[in-house]
């Protein structure tokens, strides 16, 4: 299937725009093809309804019937541990480090910067090491590549080994 996430009863998402905004509800009902009507009883949003474009589908969703009571939705909620879940997601990890970011001074971005420059340093001089060894052995495009100047591989010189000559007597 294309979609993966669905407007459908039960369905956990964000609310992106009005007073609620970045907080959790569940759709309880679908009004029409623009709006919902949902529910957020431990995120302290009122039942009411709300714009579809003002809503980012999760992929949680906890199981109830459709217009169930806030009450089912909250034992629902709690039962499926949304809160817990979410929290311990990606998404839920880049707000807050979004919010972290949001609230430095000059300095701490300046010594961000500082240090995003001295590791990028460091990680280029070890790729441009990496890079010069796997050009010398040959495997820089994935394979060894047969020495330069023809087809054979040049024969490699072998030492000389002298012959003893018999003592003389």
């Amino acid at each position: 299937m294309a979609f993966e996430r669905f407007v459908e009863t039960g369905r956990v998402a964000v609310v992106s725009d009005g007073p609620n905004k970045g907080k959790l509800v569940s759709i309880v009902d679908v009004i029409d093809q623009t709006r919902v009507l949902v529910d957020g009883p431990e995120t302290n949003v009122p039942r009411g309804q709300i714009r579809l474009n003002q809503l980012h589908l999760t992929k949680f969703r906890i199981k109830y019937p459709f217009t169930a009571s806030s009450k089912v939705v909250r034992k629902a909620w709690k039962d499926g541990k949304v809160l817990e879940n979410f929290e311990n997601s990606v998404w839920a990890n880049k707000i807050a480090a979004k919010k972290q970011r949001a609230l430095l001074t000059d300095f701490d971005r300046f010594k961000l910067r500082r240090a995003r420059t001295r590791r990028n340093k460091i990680r280029t001089a070890t790729f441009l090491v990496l890079r010069k060894t796997a050009s010398r052995n040959g495997t820089l495009y994935g394979k060894k590549k047969m020495a330069k100047g023809g087809d054979k591989p040049k024969p490699s010189k072998k030492p000389k080994v002298e012959k003893k000559k018999p003592a003389k007597k």
